[in-house]
């Protein structure tokens, strides 16, 4: 079996000249597919830039990134949107829009790909029951709980079937059940799809659900 990722030798820099800093070294991991990883760390210490480079919002500068076996360095940007278009995002502030109800935000990824209008509404409707919320499909994030809109942020994740879920904080903005609660959902679907998970977080009530632990200190890998 491949790995999900392969990471070799990747530096990462901000900003040009003087200003220049860099904030990723040397960093070298590889995760098979179908695992769960957390990324933990101080604030600063580069967790949520490797994370935008494994999910193509960045292209990658030095060194190597191979995700689901392809090379993002010097990647086309049609190559890297390609990629995306496997993967599947939460994030801390759920961003789900407003105006829309929670199946209209679950269907909004299936509009990139070739699902037609009633099959979105039907898988749409489907994931929202897998994450607890077939009672829910046409309430407004407004009249949702924090935990719920998490809920409907997974949903919208998963319900494209990524082989990656890349998680930033999604537990920071719950109380302790709703982060279980939110975790072990995310954790029971990666399972049913042999979706590979990688999160980071500061939440210490969650590690337990990881198959690998990494530490990020200073840019590297500790």
């Amino acid at each position: 079996m491949y790995n999900a990722i392969t990471i070799t030798n990747l530096n990462h820099y901000y900003g040009q000249g003087d200003l220049q800093k860099q904030v990723l070294f040397d960093v070298n991991l590889e995760i098979k597919t179908g695992e769960i990883i957390i990324l933990t760390g101080p604030s600063g210490s580069g967790k949520t830039t490797l994370l935008s480079l494994v999910g193509g919002l960045r292209s990658p500068q030095f060194g190597s990134l191979r995700i689901l076996e392809r090379e993002m360095f010097g990647a086309s940007n049609d190559e890297r949107v390609e990629t995306r278009r496997k993967l599947g995002y939460i994030f801390q502030a759920h961003n789900l829009l407003e105006f829309l109800t929670a199946q209209q935000n679950v269907m909004m990824p299936l509009e990139l790909q070739d699902v037609t209008y009633s099959e979105s509404i039907q898988k749409a409707s489907l994931m929202l029951q897998s994450v607890g919320l077939g009672n829910r499909i046409n309430y407004y994030p407004e009249n949702l709980s924090g935990g719920q809109k998490q809920r409907v942020a997974i949903a919208r994740a998963l319900v494209t079937n990524p082989q990656i879920v890349l998680a930033d904080e999604p537990t920071a903005a719950l109380d302790k059940q709703s982060g279980r609660d939110v975790v072990e959902l995310m954790q029971k679907l990666a399972k049913e799809q042999n979706c590979t998970i990688v999160l980071v977080t500061h939440d210490n009530r969650i590690l337990d659900i990881a198959d690998r632990i990494i530490n990020m200190e200073d840019g590297c890998l500790v």
